[in-house]
């Protein structure tokens, strides 16, 4: 069964267009999921897209990654780091913060509003993927993942050739 695709096809002009320049050769994707082997799929199938991958198990550890926290490290920290996310792809149900939680922070964010952000679910809900494109991600997809899925992540999202 095809993964299904939902694009944000209402996008905000305030979004960021990313390039290949803005990251060289190897976007960073910062990819979060409570399920190892989900996790693990996610990790390979973007490191065969050359891309530089980051994990996390869950919203909250992804929360500290980013310095976006409670106890938040100096903004200088959490700039450097958003310099070097260039994707977040998470999970939408996950035990203590969900996907969306973790989007509304990032988009809250003003060191990391611009990162895109797709989530990614095993459940078809179109309240759910409609609620995720109005917070502001670029895209809902169903999982499991494929390598064609990940491709069109990087061409429509990061706006270059996978």
């Amino acid at each position: 069964m095809d993964a299904a695709i939902v694009a944000g096809s209402s996008c905000s002009s305030s979004n960021k267009v990313v390039s290949m320049a803005d990251f060289g050769d190897e976007p960073h994707v910062l990819a979060v999921d409570d399920n190892l082997i989900d996790r693990k799929l996610v990790e390979k199938l973007l490191k065969n897209s050359s891309c530089k991958v980051t994990t996390a198990e869950n919203a909250l550890r992804a929360v500290e990654y980013l310095g976006l926290g409670d106890d938040k490290k100096n903004s200088t920290t959490a700039a450097d780091i958003a310099s070097k996310v260039n994707l977040i792809i998470t999970d939408y149900c996950m035990p203590g913060m969900t996907g969306y939680e973790l989007l509304k922070k990032v988009k809250e964010s003003s060191n990391f509003r611009e990162v895109p952000v797709v989530i990614v679910s095993s459940e078809n809900i179109p309240t759910r993927i409609n609620k995720c494109l109005e917070e502001g991600a670029q895209m809902f997809m169903l999982k499991p993942l494929k390598q064609s899925d990940v491709a069109k992540i990087r061409c429509d999202v990061l706006n270059c050739r996978g």
